[in-house]
């Protein structure tokens, strides 16, 4: 199964902001109880590096990448903590050739058509969409998946459960990337139930969008 298939399965990316590595593990085993198996960990924090090293090592079932990631060394020091693709909120060349050549699947930030054509060009099939609600949301996925029919998207920002079936009932959408499954507050206040109840009702809506 590809990397492209498996995060099709999963149909959400969690957009994780850590700001303690204690709380990397219950986070992921939270998500995971919920039914997520991805989670990318953005590259805003000062732990960021760490966090993705430790669920990496201490909750193998969970897929962790890094998100946020603006160029070629924070791609190779995630790489080297245990990131298994990464995710940038726009097209960085040097970052995606990088990722590439070492086998790391890499969705980078894509929102004009130009940027699309750059993306298929370097041989990408996945790019993100962000953010989303700005760049005029499923409206403007469906007139982009016209012309480019072999890619798939990973809308991002102002998604949320409320519109979440607008996006996955759409085949060109790969997966959403979300935040309201894992808010910062409910993470630093420990509402791991919450998450997981959060999550287990994304996954449920998911399901019925795409059955």
């Amino acid at each position: 199964m590809t990397f492209t298939d498996r995060i099709f399965e999963a149909g959400i990316v969690p957009v994780v902001v850590l700001e303690k590595t204690e709380d990397a593990v219950p986070l992921a085993n939270a998500l995971l109880k919920g039914g997520i198996s991805f989670m990318e960990i953005t590259f805003r924090t000062a732990c960021a590096a760490e966090c993705i090293e430790i669920i990496s090592k201490e909750v193998p079932d969970m897929t962790v990448g890094a998100g946020t990631v603006l160029n070629a060394e924070q791609a190779k020091l995630a790489v080297e903590k245990g990131a298994k693709f990464i995710v940038s909120p726009g097209l960085d060349e040097e970052t995606v050739k990088w990722a590439l050549a070492n086998d790391i699947p890499v969705i980078p930030g894509c929102v004009t058509p130009t940027e699309i054509m750059k993306a298929i060009s370097l041989g990408l099939k996945v790019v993100k969409f962000f953010p989303a609600d700005v760049y005029g949301g499923i409206k403007a996925i469906k007139a982009l998946a016209a012309p480019f029919g072999q890619v798939k998207f990973l809308p991002t920002g102002g998604v949320s459960e409320a519109n979440l079936s607008d996006f996955t009932g759409n085949r060109s959408v790969a997966a959403v990337g979300g935040s309201w499954v894992c808010k910062k507050d409910d993470v630093l206040e420990h509402n791991w139930e919450k998450i997981t109840a959060l999550s287990e009702n994304a996954v449920r809506i998911i399901k019925e969008t795409r059955a």
